[in-house]
């Protein structure tokens, strides 16, 4: 069996100078809801078409909780954590009572694991990331008037810092190249970190993974050029 190489040092630097670069010309809306992630055949919510909003019509909601917690499993990949969490997001967007349930459901999972002494770091990301992933849409529902999007959960602020969640995760895990890529887009919002965050993701890219395909989707996809990535 062939192991996919790290990017090397040098590869490593060169794309990481890349996508900052391109910074300033990707982030045009929230970084953790207006782009969808790239998971491959990954299992996720149902979704349709290429759309970030494109929930299925057909969807029962009253299985979204459930089916959110299963599909959270400790095998899920982080960034298939990442996809499954935003489009959650985008499903609970006018129920605030089912808003505030998942978001109860995974705190509660972190808290418990932490009173029991267990170091779980997805539990913690999970929670975490959904913490961040609101205030964005709360942002969104205040920026917009469209009824489309009116995000009614009540405003994130007063809930713990997700972003400290996410990186009490990362100490949890010890390098994770994925967790890092996911605080760069959270840090990308004004937070300091992003450009170590983004630098520690992109030292952990392998060509051809979902990692390395989502750094160019999200990073440099309306840049000139493809950032190059080493060789498996």
């Amino acid at each position: 069996m062939k192991i996919p190489k790290i990017v090397t040092r040098n590869g490593a630097v060169a794309l990481f100078a890349a996508v900052l670069l391109l910074h300033s010309n990707v982030m045009a809306g929230p970084p953790l809801l207006c782009e969808a992630f790239e998971i491959g055949s990954a299992k996720s919510l149902p979704w349709q078409g290429p759309d970030w909003t494109a929930v299925r019509p057909d969807y029962d909601g009253s299985r979204l909780i459930d089916d959110t917690l299963a599909l959270l499993n400790a095998e899920t990949p982080v960034i298939v954590r990442m996809e499954t969490l935003r489009r959650a997001t985008v499903y609970v967007r006018k129920d605030p009572k089912l808003a505030a349930a998942l978001l109860s459901r995974l705190k509660a999972r972190a808290h418990e694991a932490e009173a029991r002494g267990e170091r779980n770091a997805l539990a913690l990301f999970d929670a975490g990331y959904l913490i961040e992933t609101y205030r964005q849409a709360h942002a969104i529902s205040i920026a917009t008037r469209e009824e489309y999007w009116k995000f009614s959960q009540d405003d994130p602020g007063k809930d713990p810092d997700g972003y400290g969640l996410v990186l009490k995760a990362i100490q949890y895990r010890g390098k994770d190249a994925e967790m890092e890529f996911a605080a760069a887009l959270i840090a990308a919002e004004g937070k300091r970190g992003y450009e170590e965050h983004l630098q520690r993701a992109v030292a952990g890219a392998r060509d051809g993974s979902l990692l390395a395909r989502n750094l160019e989707r999200h990073f440099a996809h309306r840049g000139k050029g493809r950032p190059v990535f080493a060789s498996k």
